[in-house]
């Protein structure tokens, strides 16, 4: 059985205005995550997605670079324990 896991990312850089919460949300449909992705109004993006460790480790990997306008500086990291509460990829 694959491990299961939480992520919780916030991005800096310039990813506001470049679609990068929308191709989150493809990207994590596409890997089977649930979750959302947010901008914040500092100008960081945040997501918080659950599935399969592998899947958010791809999604990761994803997030490092993003969408073809992002420019991602640094990513905030942090892995919590899976809990199976969210049914969805959304955009909040």
């Amino acid at each position: 059985m694959l491990e299961k896991a939480c992520l919780s990312l916030i991005i800096y850089g310039r990813v506001h205005g470049v679609f990068f919460r929308l191709k989150t949300k493809r990207k994590a449909e596409e890997l089977g995550l649930t979750g959302w992705v947010k901008n914040n109004a500092d100008g960081t993006v945040e997501i918080l997605a659950e599935g399969n460790k592998l899947d958010l480790e791809n999604l990761l990997e994803w997030c490092k670079k993003g969408p073809r306008l992002a420019k991602v500086e640094k990513i905030k990291i942090r892995w919590q324990p899976y809990t199976g509460d969210l049914e969805r990829f959304e955009i909040i």
